[in-house]
C-alpha cells in the first residue's frame, strides 16, 4: 500500500540528515557514568545499576550499539551520495556520546538550518519516538536561535524496506535449522517489553503484531509469537507479556518444540539487551532445555534497510512520492498525534 502527502512546499528544503539513537559506553570506564545517564531522575536502586554494569563488563564495558551504528552511518552517507539527494549525515544519542546537543551543536557550527531525522526505532512508544523528539527540542533549546530545525522521519514499520530486510535475516537464521527439522521449527518474534499503562497509550503492540505478520507472510511461515524481553521496573508494576523465557519453556513444555528461531524484530541495531538478553540469558535456557535455538541478526546495516532510510527521506522532500507501506494500515503520517504516546 502506497500513498500521497499532503504536505506544503517548505517540505522539501533540508540540508542535514541526523540519525538519533540511544547510545551506549565504549569502554570499561564508561559503564556506570552511561547507566547513571539513563536512568536519571529515576527510581533505580544503585544494587540494580551495579548489577547491570556486569553484563557490559562481560564484553569489555562495550556496546555493540556504537560499531553498528558507524558502520550504518558509513553505508547511508555512500547510499546519499551514490543516488541521493547527497545531504551530510550527523550522529546524536539520548544517553552517551555523542549526545544529540553535540550533534546539534556541530550542525549549527555547518550552518544547517533544517534537517530530518531518523530514529533507531521502527515503533511508536513514548521511549521509542516522542522521548527522541522531546530530547532533540531540548538539545535545540540548550543551543538556541542557530539551532537548525528537525522534523522526524515517519515510523517504518510496515515499510517495505524494514519488512524485506528483516524477513531477509530470519531467512538466514532459518536456513540453519537441519532440513528435516525445519518445518517444525518455531519462530518467535521479541521485543523491549512496556510498562502496559505507557503501551496502552502507544500504538505500540499493534504495530509489532503486524510487523511480525508481515515478516511471517513474506517466508511463508505459520507458526509465529511474539514475545517481550529486556523488562525492568518494580514487579508490581505490569509489563507486556510473555516474558520471553517464560514462553519458550511453555513451547518446550506444551508444545514439545526442539527447534526455534528468535528473531528481535524491535531492535534495529545490536545492543546490550540483544547480545546478553538473548545470546546468554536465553540460549542459558535452550541448552537446558535442549532446545536448538538460532538468533536471527537485526537488521543493522543491511542494504534494503539502508535503502528505505533514503526513500524516507525522499518522500519529504518531494511531495509527490510515494508513501510506501505494505498491509492495510497504510504508512504512518509525518507527525505523530498530538495525544500518542505521553
Amino acid at each position: 500500500m502506497c500513498g500521497k502527502t499532503t504536505s506544503n512546499d517548505s517540505l522539501r528544503h533540508y540540508d542535514a540528515l541526523l540519525v538519533a539513537s540511544f547510545g551506549g559506553p565504549e569502554g570499561p570506564d564508561d559503564v556506570l557514568p552511561f547507566l547513571e545517564d539513563v536512568v536519571f531522575g529515576k527510581n533505580v536502586p544503585r544494587s540494580r545499576l551495579l548489577e547491570v554494569a556486569k553484563h557490559y563488563e562481560m564484553f569489555g564495558g562495550v556496546s555493540p550499539i556504537n560499531g553498528q551504528l558507524r558502520a550504518l552511518l558509513a553505508a547511508l552517507a555512500d547510499e546519499l551520495n551514490t543516488r541521493g539527494p547527497p545531504l551530510p549525515v550527523y550522529w546524536g544519542n539520548l544517553h552517551w556520546h555523542p549526545f544529540l546537543s553535540d550533534a546539534l551543536g556541530q550542525m549549527a557550527g555547518d550552518g544547517v538550518r533544517r534537517a530530518l531525522a531518523f530514529v533507531t526505532s521502527a515503533f511508536g512508544s513514548y521511549s521509542g519516538c516522542r522521548q527522541y523528539v522531546e530530547a532533540i527540542e531540548q538539545a535545540r533549546r540548550e543551543i538556541g536561535p542557530k539551532a537548525p530545525k528537525v522534523d522526524k522521519l515517519r515510523l517504518f514499520y510496515n515499510h517495505p524496506g524494514f519488512i524485506e530486510a528483516t524477513a531477509s535475516r530470519t531467512a538466514a537464521a532459518l536456513a540453519e535449522i537441519p532440513p528435516p527439522d525445519r518445518s517444525s521449527a518455531r519462530l518467535l518474534f521479541t521485543a523491549h517489553s512496556l510498562p502496559i499503562a505507557a503501551a496502552e497509550r502507544s500504538p505500540y503492540v499493534r504495530q509489532l503484531r503486524e510487523s511480525c505478520r508481515l515478516v511471517a507472510d513474506a517466508l511463508g511461515v505459520r507458526k509465529w509469537d511474539l514475545a517481550y524481553q529486556s523488562r525492568s521496573g518494580p514487579p508490581s508494576q505490569p509489563w507486556l507479556e510473555p516474558d520471553v523465557r517464560d514462553y519458550i519453556q511453555t513451547l518446550h513444555e506444551e508444545r514439545g518444540v526442539k527447534h526455534l528461531v528468535i528473531a528481535p524484530i524491535g531492535f534495529l541495531v545490536e545492543n546490550m539487551e540483544v547480545v546478553y538478553d538473548l545470546d546468554i540469558e536465553v540460549r542459558d535456557l535452550c541448552n537446558a532445555l535442549g532446545v536448538n535455538m538460532i538468533r536471527a541478526a537485526v537488521v543493522g546495516g543491511h542494504p534494503r534497510l539502508v535503502g528505505m532510510i533514503r526513500e524516507l527521506v525522499v518522500e519529504r522532500l518531494d511531495p509527490a512520492a510515494e508513501r510506501l507501506a505494505l498491509g492495510t494500515l497504510g504508512p504512518w503520517p509525518d507527525e505523530c498525534p498530538k495525544d500518542c504516546c505521553r
